[in-house]
C-alpha cells in the first residue's frame, strides 16, 4: 500500500489518504461555535446511509492516543464546483430520509438564530460591530424537522461519475432543512471554499430547483438572520484567523445589509 498522503481542504481535523482509504483523525483543539466535530455523529451517519450514494462507504472507527479516528472508501471526484441546481435535487433527497436516532435537534426559528448568534458575539472581541444590525421581525419555528447534513458547503461536496456526495458529517442535526440551503447560499462558504460567491443566476437556480418550494421560501424569509448569524462567526473566526476570514466577515456584512428588513 502506497504511503499515506495528507489531504487538503479540511479545517478542522487531519485526513489523509491511503491508497483506496481516506483516514480522518478528529482534532480536540477547542469547540467551534457553529459547527459541531462529533466523530460519533459521522459514523453513525456513513452507516446509515450506505448504500444510497450519497455517502462515501464507511470502512472502520477506532481511536489513536485519546483521538477517535474513521476510514471510509476514497471518492474519486473533486469539490463541486458549478450547477447549484444538482446540489438542491440533492438535499432535496438527503432531506426527504429517515434520521438515524440520536441525533440533536439544531436551531430552528428566528429567536433561536438570534440566541446562538448573541453567543458567537459574546466569543468576539468586536462584537459590538454587528449588534446594530440584527434583523427585524420574528420567523416561527418550523414544525418540519429533517435530517440536514449541517455543513453542505463546496467542499464537501464531491462531483464524480455526473454525481454528487457528501463527505465530513461531523455536524449533522434533525433540523430545519432551510439551514442546509442557507450554508450552502452562504458568500463566505462560498468563498472560502470555492473561491467566489455565487451569482444571483446560481442563487435563484437553486432555490428554484429545490424540491419543496414551502423550504425554499423559508430560507428566503430566514436570510436576514443567517447572514446575521455567519457574519458572527467570520467575526469570530478572522479575530483567530487570517485575512481570507475577514473577507469572509465582509461579504456576510455586506449581504446583511442589502436586505435587512427595517422598520419605516
Amino acid at each position: 500500500m502506497p504511503a499515506p498522503r495528507r489531504l487538503t481542504g479540511g479545517r478542522s481535523n487531519h485526513v489523509w489518504r491511503s491508497g483506496g482509504l481516506v483516514i480522518k483523525l478528529y482534532a480536540s483543539d477547542g469547540v467551534n461555535p457553529l459547527f459541531a466535530n462529533d466523530p460519533a455523529r459521522e459514523g453513525v451517519i456513513l452507516a446509515a446511509l450506505s448504500g444510497t450514494g450519497m455517502v462515501p462507504p464507511l470502512v472502520q472507527t477506532g481511536t489513536f492516543e485519546g483521538h477517535s479516528w474513521l476510514s471510509y472508501a476514497h471518492v474519486n471526484g473533486s469539490p463541486w464546483q458549478k450547477d447549484t441546481s444538482h446540489v438542491a435535487r440533492l438535499l432535496g433527497r438527503l432531506h426527504d430520509l429517515a434520521a438515524p436516532s440520536g441525533l440533536p435537534e439544531g436551531v430552528n426559528g428566528s429567536i433561536a438564530l438570534e440566541a446562538q448568534t448573541q453567543a458567537i458575539l459574546q466569543e468576539c472581541k468586536n462584537g459590538e460591530q454587528l449588534a446594530d444590525l440584527r434583523p427585524l421581525g420574528r420567523i416561527p419555528p418550523s414544525s418540519q424537522l429533517q435530517l440536514i447534513h449541517g455543513d453542505p458547503v463546496p467542499g464537501n461536496l464531491l462531483a464524480h461519475d455526473g454525481t454528487l456526495t457528501l463527505i465530513d458529517w461531523q455536524c449533522p442535526q434533525i433540523g430545519d432543512p432551510a439551514e442546509d440551503l442557507s450554508l450552502f447560499l452562504s458568500p463566505a462558504m462560498q468563498l472560502m471554499y470555492r473561491g467566489a460567491p455565487l451569482t444571483q443566476p446560481e442563487e435563484d437556480s437553486f432555490l428554484q430547483a429545490y424540491p419543496d418550494p414551502r423550504i425554499a421560501g423559508r430560507t428566503l424569509a430566514l436570510k436576514p438572520w443567517f447572514h446575521w448569524r455567519m457574519a458572527a462567526y467570520c467575526l469570530w473566526r478572522a479575530e483567530r484567523g487570517g485575512e481570507r476570514d475577514w473577507q469572509a466577515f465582509e461579504l456576510e456584512r455586506a449581504a446583511l445589509q442589502s436586505i435587512r428588513p427595517r422598520t419605516a
